[in-house]
């Protein structure tokens, strides 16, 4: 979770939402990813959406079984599709995300298969989000 919560500090610096993600497979990082939608005007440009590409291209392979994804916010629920597609392995996630966060549309959007855990950095994860939106404010 701590490389995730880098790639989010990435993001933050960049203007961008700071959420950031890893995919790790065999305690190895193969896909990493940071909110880049307005970077590269795209609203797909997740960072779970840009780190799931980067472990299939590594993997060759659409499936990521055997893969976990650590991420700093709970995946919004085009994320979660993603996820499910993927069927991968484990879901870290550090904060919830009570307002577009899957869990809020529906608990059960992730691949029956896939084990779901919270809270791992959760408080640095969340202070950088409210950080964020403080500054936007200003």
């Amino acid at each position: 979770m701590n490389e995730a919560l880098k790639q989010a500090k990435m993001a933050f610096e960049e203007g961008e939402i700071p959420v950031g993600a890893v995919v790790v497979s065999k305690n190895r990082i193969i896909g990493r990813g940071y909110n880049q939608t307005e970077k590269l005007q795209d609203v797909t440009a997740h960072a779970e959406m840009l780190a799931i590409t980067s472990a299939a291209n590594y993997l060759g392979s659409k499936y990521l079984p055997e893969c976990r994804m650590y991420v700093t916010l709970e995946p919004c629920p085009m994320c979660a599709g993603a996820l499910y597609w993927s069927q991968i392995g484990e879901v870290h996630y550090a904060a919830s995300d009570s307002k577009r966060g899957f869990h809020h549309c529906n608990e059960h959007m992730l691949h029956p298969k896939t084990k779901v855990y919270t809270g791992l950095l959760k408080e640095e994860s969340e202070s950088l989000v409210l950080e964020f939106f403080r500054k936007l404010r200003e």
